[in-house]
């Protein structure tokens, strides 16, 4: 299933370059990204795809913007990217998210996460098959801080008309091109009435466009309790920023934890694909323990949106064979594997699907 196209015109995704081949901005980011990062392109060489990286490193401690520049410039140029998480300084003020930063000057307006169980992986809930649309622009992470006086803070929540509609837009076209039933908006307009009841009246508003798709709403905090109770009753979710973030973390460790799942941020423009829960793992750097699924899934989404199909599935087919008929698992996930030990084994897929 394709998560990326959906909405977006297929002018919108780039053409390939240089005899057939595609230049895609890598950025690897902080904790565990960089190996990451290494071991999508071994996959690759062994898959044959057709990618070039142009590698681009942000430094997450600098209060110059250069590098950041650096990097929106280059998905501008390559149209989409590659990504680990960023880490930002929580103790200087000066410095905003690096993450957050580029995708609002990219206008990635939607952030996808399909949160689907694995069969191989033993959890409490089996059959969970969810897929999150996040408001990636505006809501709470419009960076819109400061101090009134010594000790007073102040941070302005965004909520547009024009871009709750687009995003809610989005996400019942996709809705509809995927076959999926049933759409829930996930709010907080009982207390912040003017914010998320705008959000909540314009999704309403778009929802009368889609009669062949059922749409009902729930309060965040019922939301939670509602997915580790029965999540079965979701198919389709739009959520705000903050509640995006916390739902798609909340449903990644229903179905086995922050390694497995893929995140696409779309705009009308630009792409960049990442591990869904934008976790660095800083504490698992050098240990050959991280997970790499969730990172060569978020590189087989980016092939998929390419129109590189057959790679991407080279690329799915042999993690999910890994994952689930295999069993090579992390510590994540219940098992002894090492993370090259995983990368190996879908390298043994690739080569032999490939012969």
């Amino acid at each position: 299933m394709n998560l990326t196209r959906g909405y977006l015109k297929q002018a919108d995704i780039p053409l390939a370059k240089y005899g057939g081949r595609h230049t895609v901005t890598m950025l690897p980011g902080d904790g565990i990204g960089p190996e990451m990062m290494s071991y999508v392109k071994e996959v690759f060489r062994y898959a044959g795809a057709p990618i070039d990286f142009e590698m681009i490193q942000i430094d997450p401690k600098s209060a110059d913007s250069n590098d950041l520049n650096n990097a929106i410039y280059s998905v501008k140029r390559n149209g989409c990217a590659i990504k680990g998480n960023i880490e930002t300084d929580l103790l200087r003020t000066d410095i905003k998210s690096r993450n957050v930063e580029m995708r609002n000057q990219l206008d990635l307006f939607v952030n996808i996460v399909h949160g689907r169980s694995q069969p191989g992986v033993s959890t409490r809930h089996e059959d969970i098959d969810i897929v999150m649309m996040r408001q990636n622009t505006e809501g709470e992470y419009a960076m819109m801080e400061h101090e009134n006086v010594p000790g007073v803070v102040e941070s302005l929540k965004i909520m547009t008309d024009q871009h709750a509609e687009r995003l809610c837009r989005y996400s019942y076209e996709w809705a509809r091109a995927n076959g999926r039933k049933k759409v829930t908006l996930i709010h907080k307009a009982n207390i912040m009435k003017v914010t998320d009841g705008l959000f909540l009246e314009v999704c309403r508003r778009v929802a009368k466009d889609y009669p062949d798709i059922t749409t009902n709403d729930m309060i965040i905090d019922n939301c939670c309790m509602q997915l580790v109770s029965n999540p079965w009753q979701f198919d389709v979710m739009i959520l705000t920023n903050l509640y995006g973030t916390i739902v798609s973390n909340l449903v990644c460790g229903l179905i086995g934890g922050p390694g497995t799942m893929s995140g696409s941020n779309m705009g009308p423009r630009y792409a960049i694909f990442e591990p869904a829960t934008r976790n660095t793992g800083s504490s698992l750097v050098g240990t050959n323990r991280a997970n790499p699924c969730a990172m060569l899934n978020a590189s087989a989404d980016m092939l998929a949106h390419l129109g590189l199909d057959y790679h991407s599935t080279l690329v799915r087919d042999a993690v999910d064979r890994t994952v689930n008929v295999d069993k090579v698992h992390t510590e994540d996930l219940g098992g002894h594997a090492t993370s090259m030990d995983v990368v190996q084994n879908v390298i043994d897929h690739i080569k032999s699907a490939a012969n």
